[in-house]
């Protein structure tokens, strides 16, 4: 038995995990797989991230593994090209998007949260039912390796979260339009020093390009129901929108020769209306599904972290969290929430009308004149690198208990 386990050990769960058994609560972490290790999933830490880790002390050590700093957000069009998000200019020591690997990322929290006696890790522990009590509440899980009851039990397990289902939660879509087929082409020492976070628009796609340290992760967008059309094509359109769009990589864009070397991340964008039941809480995709387009999902989860603990860590100081804790929680997130996931339809239908009428991807040209303005490209970034409404941790959660 302990205070609280959390299902999923992605960045908002270990985060949760971690602020909890730091301020003395019992957690137990289950992760369905054996290891952190994931292909083509968010890789950026936003500066709200980096500043949240380096009041706990993490930051500094954290950044001595391999990463890349994302200085800059652009649009290329064919007519253009300009800066969105000029995150140098924010006032802050972490003035840039970290790009690493999520893998290490959380296997440095996991290391972190290891060195505290109120946390443990259990991997490849995937949560196969819920248990309950007399009245109906969530008392505990089942997983592959037996049963383990708590006070509460968090669903940090994804857009297909079984946690959910289990709970009977169900997600209602709020409508996106586009998938993203994700590839890798390395690195090479000439490559444009400031290509940082890029989008490159063409007639009927666009192209996302992020920087990293040995290579670069490069999204495709498809139409939702136009994969099948784009494999019988074969990767050679896609080599050539690379060329054509992207020139400083034309010289290695041969290397992707098959569908084998794409991953096809189906995007939503969706949202519980309810994210608790008693016993029982959702956060990060679990409870809503952000569009990776601005990379918010991991930011969203960290942010949903915080919130969790500064209602649950006082909660169980107190007694038990009780199912108004829980709807507190939400009430805290949802406006964020509701914010980002409806700027996001937006540009998913726009993005969805313009295929339609055959004017292709790119955005509005009125964006060039407006981001010139060098109080905007200010605005763009700490929109970004915050997010609406950010949650600060409160200092109840790292004081002594």
């Amino acid at each position: 038995m302990v205070d609280v386990v959390v299902a999923g050990g992605g960045p908002g769960g270990m985060l949760l995990g971690y602020l909890l058994a730091r301020a003395g609560v019992q957690v137990r972490v289950l992760e369905s797989r054996q290891d952190f290790d994931r292909d083509f999933r968010g890789d950026s830490m936003h500066p709200y991230t980096l500043e949240l880790l380096d009041r706990l002390g993490l930051a500094q050590e954290l950044l001595r593994l391999d990463h890349f700093k994302g200085r800059s957000f652009r649009f290329h069009t064919t007519k253009a090209s300009f800066s969105v998000a000029a995150y140098d200019r924010l006032d802050t020591p972490f003035d840039y998007v970290a790009l690493m690997p999520q893998v290490r990322f959380l296997d440095f929290l996991a290391a972190e949260a290891a060195r505290l006696p109120a946390f443990s890790l259990e991997m490849g522990a995937k949560v196969t039912d819920l248990l309950t009590d007399e009245t109906g509440a969530v008392a505990g899980v089942r997983h592959r390796r037996g049963e383990i009851g708590c006070e509460l039990l968090v669903g940090a397990d994804g857009r297909f979260s079984t946690v959910r289902r289990l709970a009977g939660l169900p997600a209602r879509s709020l409508g996106a339009t586009t998938d993203i087929l994700w590839f890798r082409l390395p690195r090479d020492p000439a490559d444009p020093p400031g290509a940082d976070l890029e989008l490159y628009y063409g007639p009927e796609s666009y192209l996302g390009v992020l920087g990293g340290v040995r290579d670069w992760q490069v999204g495709y967008s498809v139409a939702k129901g136009d994969y099948a059309r784009l494999r019988e094509r074969g990767v050679e359109p896609i080599r050539d929108f690379v060329s054509t769009r992207v020139p400083w990589l034309a010289d290695r864009v041969h290397l992707l020769t098959d569908f084998a070397q794409t991953t096809l991340l189906s995007v939503d964008i969706s949202r519980v209306d309810r994210w608790y039941r008693p016993g029982l809480l959702l956060l990060g995709d679990a409870a809503h599904v952000i569009s990776p387009v601005g990379g918010n999902g991991i930011l969203m989860a960290v942010q949903d972290a915080v919130a969790a603990a500064n209602r649950l860590v006082p909660a169980f100081r107190h007694g038990t969290p009780t199912t108004d804790d829980l709807a507190a929680i939400q009430r805290d997130r949802l406006p964020a929430i509701e914010k980002v996931q409806a700027q996001q339809v937006r540009v998913e239908r726009r993005s969805a009308r313009a295929r339609a009428r055959g004017r292709g991807a790119e955005p509005p040209a009125f964006l060039r004149r407006l981001f010139a303005i060098p109080a905007l490209r200010a605005k763009g970034a700490r929109d970004n690198a915050y997010g609406p409404y950010p949650p600060r941790l409160d200092p109840v959660v790292l004081s002594a208990h």
